[in-house]
């Protein structure tokens, strides 16, 4: 008998961040090896549901056959323990966490005690609960998930050929002729969605210290999921006066960043919490 499994992730699965690649990433090797999976959309609003938005997962959840092993990805499992307590005894859950949801960076108290206090209490009905990292496994352990019952899977990458930086190409004379009276600016990429937790605000300070040194700072990344943070962002680079040296690209396409990291002499990252 062919393996199945049931998928559920809340918005649009093609998502251009780290998370949704993991899950894309799963979906794809279990098709691999043979399973059956059916993924499943959940509204875009978790992990703040508004009724319509619970309603609907319970009646997805509800239309699942008895016995069924379902995976849900931790954005939404966590703001789900009604739905968890009650579906637990017919279905076999699995809880997908990236990183805790009250681990997200510029949430205030009240949201951030709710969050642990849902997801805590989700997370008792889950039979099994992956986690992308150790840092991961030993949060939940603290809010006694048992240890016996998390499962690290950490996210691999693909392998892509060594970055030619922002050197001149060896051997290309015009340009190093070109270059030899100024310093070729140092390009450094941060791929990262533009969201508190990811910590552009740190780098952008960090780098005003850096004085009179050449550098370019290259920001992939979506700036739709916290427009917010986004605004106060670009407004931070103005204020420090780092408008010419710093590029906002927004998400790029597989082929561009795929460019973007060959073009690149450094990688940074800022971010205040990273599930693994």
């Amino acid at each position: 008998m062919t393996p199945t499994l049931e998928f559920l992730l809340p918005g649009d699965p093609a998502t251009r961040t780290g998370g949704y690649a993991y899950d894309r990433r799963i979906v794809a090797g279990l098709q691999a090896l043979g399973w059956t999976v059916r993924v499943h959309r959940l509204a875009a609003s978790f992990p703040f549901p508004d009724r319509a938005a619970l309603d609907d997962a319970a009646t997805c959840f509800a239309a699942l056959p008895d016995g069924a092993l379902v995976v849900v990805d931790g954005l939404a499992y966590g703001a789900l323990p009604a739905i968890a307590a009650r579906e637990a005894a017919r279905l076999r859950l699995v809880a997908l966490v990236h990183h805790p949801l009250a681990r997200e960076s510029g949430l205030d108290e009240p949201a951030r005690v709710r969050l642990q206090a849902s997801e805590t209490e989700a997370l008792r009905y889950a039979r099994r609960v992956v986690v992308t990292g150790e840092r991961t496994a030993s949060d939940l352990a603290a809010w006694h998930v048992p240890r016996e019952r998390i499962d690290v899977v950490p996210p691999g990458a693909d392998r892509a050929p060594r970055a030619r930086g922002s050197a001149p190409p060896a051997g290309d004379v015009a340009t190093a002729v070109a270059t030899s009276h100024e310093a070729v600016p140092t390009t450094l990429l941060c791929v990262a969605t533009l969201t508190p937790r990811k910590g552009h605000d740190l780098l952008l300070d960090a780098l005003a210290g850096v004085g009179t040194h050449a550098w370019r700072l290259v920001c992939v990344g979506s700036a739709d999921r916290s427009p917010a943070t986004a605004a106060e962002l670009r407004a931070q680079a103005t204020r420090l006066g780092l408008d010419a040296q710093v590029c906002w690209r927004g998400e790029l396409a597989d082929a561009d960043l795929a460019a973007a990291f060959d073009a690149a002499d450094v990688f940074v990252l800022a971010a205040h919490h990273e599930g693994y």
